[in-house]
Parts: structure tokens; C-alpha cells; sequence
């Protein structure tokens, strides 16, 4: 059984800091891209940001580059979002979903994701 457990939510004040980590099981996750989305209150869930299978390549959403770092550990199968810079506007329900193993590299693309965790919240106080 696959499973995608995200974990670090929680609350920040505006300009902090969190890491959200992702925790696979049940899949080879070197061969899968891994990527961050979030779902803001009454809006629809949108990219953040990805890597690929082999970490050669990154995708972030122009509203966090620069203040969002995705990174991956296939020896812990693990996928991470540090989360620096932070605004009231990043408040969201954070997934981490893993792309493959066949998959192209189209990060933005929902449909191209075959797992998902359950998600993380994260709030920024003004």
C-alpha cells in the first residue's frame, strides 16, 4: 500500500520559516518525480514546486521562487519544502504527491501525479 505522509504544518508569523517534510512507503520513490501543491480556503489546489526522480532538475510557481527550497533523500524516501520568507497569503493545506514511474516531467500538471498525501496545514499570521 502506498503512502505519502506530510508532516511540519503549523503556525508562522509572516516573514518565518517552516520545513514541510513528505515520508513515502509502499514505492520505489527514486522513480518518481516529487512535487508540493497547496489549496488555499475557497480556491483550487495549484502547483508550488518539484523535482525530479534523480533531483537534476527543479520547478517552482512564481509566487514562491526564491523563498521556497524543494529537496529529496531517495535513502529516507523522503521529499522536503523548507519554506522561508513566509506571507499571509502561502496559508494552505500542503500535498506532496510522487509523479511516475513512467511519468513525463510536467510538474504543473495534477493529472500526471499518481499519489497524494493527505495534506499539512500551514498558516501565516500577519
Amino acid at each position: 500500500q502506498v503512502q505519502l505522509v506530510e508532516s511540519g504544518g503549523g503556525l508562522a508569523q509572516a516573514g518565518g520559516s517552516l520545513t514541510l517534510s513528505c515520508s513515502a512507503s509502499g514505492l520505489t520513490f527514486m522513480s518518481y518525480h516529487g512535487g508540493w501543491f497547496r489549496q488555499a480556503p475557497g480556491k483550487e489546489r495549484e502547483f508550488v514546486a518539484a523535482m525530479t526522480r534523480s533531483s537534476s532538475a527543479t520547478r517552482y510557481a512564481d509566487s514562491v521562487k526564491g523563498r521556497f527550497t524543494i529537496s529529496r533523500d531517495n535513502a529516507k524516501n523522503t521529499v522536503s519544502l523548507q519554506m522561508n520568507s513566509l506571507k499571509p497569503e502561502d496559508t494552505a493545506v500542503y500535498y506532496c504527491a510522487a509523479s511516475g514511474p513512467f511519468s513525463r516531467w510536467q510538474p504543473e500538471e495534477q493529472y500526471e501525479y499518481d499519489y497524494w498525501g493527505q495534506g499539512t496545514q500551514v498558516t501565516v499570521s500577519s
